[in-house]
C-alpha cells in the first residue's frame, strides 16, 4: 500500500527496522533540545504530514526502550491520526521518570503503526445477551 507523505523535517522518512516490524520510528523535528522535567509533558513535532486512505488510521505509540529505561511514554497512547487529518504528526511525550529527559533534534521519540478500522452504527436494544463473564470487569479474572 502507498501512503502519501510530506516531510518538512531534515530527518529521513520513517522506515521499518526489520521485515516483521509493525511500526516505524518517528523522529523529533526540533531546532534545539527540549527538556522534559519529571511529570512534564510536551507536544513534539515530527515535521511529517500524511494522507491516509479512508478506512485506515495511524497510531502513535511509545517506544519500549524509552519507556523502560527513562519512563518516557506517549501520553495519549495510542494517539490516533485520522484519514482526513493533514497537519503535523505530533507526539505528546510525558516524563514518568525521576530525572529530567532531553529530546534532541532527530531523536527517535515514538513509533507509528497504520491499522484498518471498521465504521459501525449503534443498534439500540433493551438488554444484551448473557455470557459466562457477564459484567465482571477490572480484575475479575483474578491473578495467576
Amino acid at each position: 500500500m502507498d501512503i502519501q507523505i510530506v516531510n518538512h523535517s531534515a530527518n529521513p522518512l520513517p522506515e521499518f527496522a526489520t521485515m516483521d516490524s509493525a511500526g516505524m520510528d518517528l523522529r523529533a523535528h526540533l531546532t534545539e533540545t527540549v527538556t522534559l522535567a519529571p511529570g512534564d509533558r510536551k507536544l513534539i513535532p515530527t515535521g511529517l504530514h500524511i494522507a491516509l486512505p479512508q478506512g485506515l488510521e495511524a497510531q502513535v505509540r511509545p517506544r519500549s526502550g524509552l519507556a523502560y529505561k527513562n519512563g518516557i511514554t506517549v501520553l495519549n497512547s495510542p494517539g490516533t491520526i485520522d484519514a482526513d487529518y493533514r497537519g503535523d504528526v505530533g507526539v505528546i511525550l510525558i516524563n514518568h521518570g525521576d530525572l529530567p529527559f532531553d529530546v534532541a533534534p532527530g531523536d527517535r521519540i515514538a513509533q507509528l503503526v497504520v491499522a484498518r478500522y471498521e465504521r459501525f452504527i449503534w443498534t439500540p436494544v433493551e438488554r444484551l445477551d448473557s455470557t459466562i463473564r457477564g459484567t465482571g470487569g477490572f480484575g475479575h479474572s483474578g491473578q495467576k
